[in-house]
């Protein structure tokens, strides 16, 4: 994950979904991002390739290749967007995404 330069690698396999993810990094919070601390693991939404991960979609399942690094955004966000309204939201900058480094 990153922020304004900061990143964080962490491992997961296959059958990691996004919301079991999104748990591990809340759960471990890196020191350096303390000031991106979220409330919930619930509100953090995983991106890959541009496009929000809905929470019970595995790693797996995206056909990721097995034992390489693949970089995710992780964004604060109270609810997915609408399926249409992706690539709007996608082209805005918001500030507040972080990338995950899964290995």
């Amino acid at each position: 994950m990153t922020r304004l330069g900061k990143t964080k690698e962490f491992l997961f396999s296959p059958n990691d979904s996004a919301s079991d993810i999104a748990k591990h990094v809340y759960d471990n919070w890196p020191m350096d991002w303390e000031e991106e601390q979220v409330s919930s693991p619930n509100i953090l939404r995983l991106i890959y390739q541009g496009r929000f991960l809905h929470g019970n979609v595995t790693l797996g399942a995206l056909k990721l290749p097995f034992g390489k690094t693949t970089v995710m955004h992780l964004v604060a966000r109270e609810t997915l967007p609408e399926p249409n309204s992706q690539g709007q939201r996608n082209r805005e900058k918001t500030g507040e995404s972080n990338c995950c480094v899964i290995l």
